[in-house]
C-alpha cells in the first residue's frame, strides 16, 4: 500500500495544519455568505412575478423591473383577446410608496399590488380567499412576511382588530393578511382592490396599467401566442411568456443593478483569499522540506510521484476545511434571514459548488506551491 506521505507531512505540525483548516473554513464562510445573499437578491425580487397567474405577461418597453414600471394602455388587453388562444386578459397596478407603520408610526417602503378582486389572478390562496374584504373601500391586506416591527400590529390583526394605517396622506384599513415576503426593493406588499388602488394613486390613470396577465386555452402552446401577440399589438407593449417574465426580472438584478455585481465580486475575492491562504501553507511545507524531496529524487523517484504528494496535501485540505466552513454558514443563514426576511437558506447546489471551488482553490495553489519543487536540483540542495 502507498504510504500517506502528504497526510502524514500534515499531521506532523498541527499548528500549520489547523491555520490552513481555518483558513480555507473561512474562505468558504465569505462564499457560502456572497452566495447566498446573491441568490436571496434574485428569489426575493422575483417572487411576486412568481405569484402572477398568467401564461403571458404584457409591460412596457421602459420597464426595468417590478419597482421600475412604466405604464401602457388598458386597450392592449381588449386588443389582445382578439389573438386566437388567449381567452382571457387582466390588468395589475403596481406601485412602490412609502406608508406609515402601524406599529412604530415611522415611514417604511411597501409596494402595492391593485387589481380586480372578482379576477383570479394571483397563485397566492391566502389573498385569493380574502378578495371580498378587497372589495371593501380603502382596505387591503398586508404581508406578514414583511420586514420591521410588525409583530404588535399582526398580532391584532390576527385577533380581528381594526388596525389602520397612512398611504399618501390617506387612511387605509388593513382586514387581512397573507405571506410572501420582503425583497431587496421593499420591506412588504400590499394588496388592494384597482378601485381602493386608484383611491390611493389618483394621478394614476385607470387607462393606463402596469402588468397585462394573459391566460391561454388549455393545451395552447405559449411560443406561437407570443410571436401573434408581438404581431398584433404595438410597439408600446412587450410580450414575454411567463417564465420570460420571471427572467426578465431576474437578470435587472444579475445584471443592470450593481448589488448582484457587489455580490458575484465578494464571492471571487473570498476564493482569491482561499488560495493565497493554502498557498502559503503548501509553499511553506514545500520549502521545509526540500531536502526530504530531493532525497527522494536521489532515490530515483519522479516528479510526479513528488507533485502526487503535494496533491494530496491539497485534497486534504479541501476536503476537512469545507466541513467547518459548510456547517457555520447554516447558523448565519438562520440569522439572516430572521434579521431581513429575506429567503437566506443552504441549497444542496450551493453547497456543491462551493465544494467545486474549494477543490480548484486548493488544487491552484498546490499547482503553484510545487513549481520550485520541479526545479529543483538534487545535486544542489546538499
Amino acid at each position: 500500500m502507498r504510504t500517506p506521505l502528504g497526510w502524514l507531512q500534515l499531521r506532523h505540525d498541527r499548528g500549520r495544519f489547523l491555520v490552513a483548516l481555518a483558513g480555507i473554513a473561512f474562505a468558504d464562510l465569505l462564499m457560502f455568505m456572497q452566495l447566498g445573499f446573491q441568490a436571496a437578491l434574485y428569489d426575493s425580487n422575483t417572487r411576486l412575478d412568481r405569484s402572477f397567474k398568467a401564461d403571458v405577461v404584457l409591460i412596457s418597453p421602459r420597464a426595468l423591473n417590478l419597482q421600475n414600471l412604466s405604464t401602457f394602455p388598458r386597450r392592449r388587453l381588449l386588443q389582445a383577446l382578439d389573438v386566437p388562444g388567449v381567452t382571457d386578459a387582466q390588468g395589475l397596478y403596481i406601485r412602490t410608496v412609502t406608508w406609515r407603520n402601524p406599529q412604530t408610526l415611522r415611514s417604511a417602503t411597501v409596494q402595492v399590488l391593485g387589481f380586480d378582486p372578482d379576477a383570479d389572478v394571483l397563485r397566492l390562496p391566502e389573498v385569493m380567499a380574502q378578495a371580498d374584504l378587497l372589495k371593501l373601500p380603502d382596505t387591503v391586506l398586508f404581508d406578514r412576511g414583511a420586514r420591521g416591527q410588525y409583530k404588535q400590529a399582526i398580532a391584532r390583526i390576527d385577533r380581528g382588530e381594526r388596525v389602520t394605517s397612512e398611504i399618501e396622506r390617506r387612511t387605509i384599513t388593513v382586514g387581512g393578511l397573507f405571506r410572501l415576503g420582503a425583497s431587496f426593493g421593499a420591506d412588504a406588499t400590499l394588496m388592494a382592490s384597482d378601485q381602493t388602488f386608484l383611491r390611493i394613486f389618483p394621478r394614476v390613470s385607470a387607462a393606463s396599467v402596469s402588468v397585462g396577465l394573459l391566460t391561454l386555452a388549455p393545451g395552447q402552446a405559449t411560443a406561437p401566442v407570443v410571436e401573434a401577440l408581438r404581431r398584433h399589438l404595438p410597439d408600446d407593449v412587450q410580450v414575454l411568456s411567463d417564465a420570460d417574465f420571471v427572467a426578465f426580472e431576474e437578470n435587472y438584478w444579475r445584471v443592470a443593478s450593481p448589488v448582484g455585481f457587489i455580490f458575484g465580486l465578494g464571492t471571487a475575492m473570498a476564493f482569491v483569499v482561499g488560495v493565497v491562504i493554502v498557498y502559503q501553507v503548501l509553499s511553506t511545507d514545500v520549502n521545509a522540506h526540500l531536502q526530504e524531496y530531493a532525497t527522494f529524487k536521489a532515490m530515483g523517484f519522479r516528479n510526479r510521484y513528488l507533485l502526487l504528494v503535494v496533491v494530496e496535501q491539497a485534497l486534504i485540505l479541501a476536503a476537512l476545511g469545507f466541513i467547518p466552513g459548510a456547517l457555520m454558514p447554516l447558523w448565519l443563514y438562520a440569522v439572516a434571514a430572521k434579521a431581513t426576511s429575506l429567503p437566506i437558506a443552504m441549497t444542496l447546489q450551493r453547497a456543491v459548488v462551493v465544494f467545486v471551488l474549494t477543490l480548484v482553490m486548493c488544487l491552484a495553489s498546490g499547482a503553484i506551491a510545487t513549481r520550485r519543487l520541479q526545479a529543483a536540483d538534487p545535486a544542489e540542495l546538499f
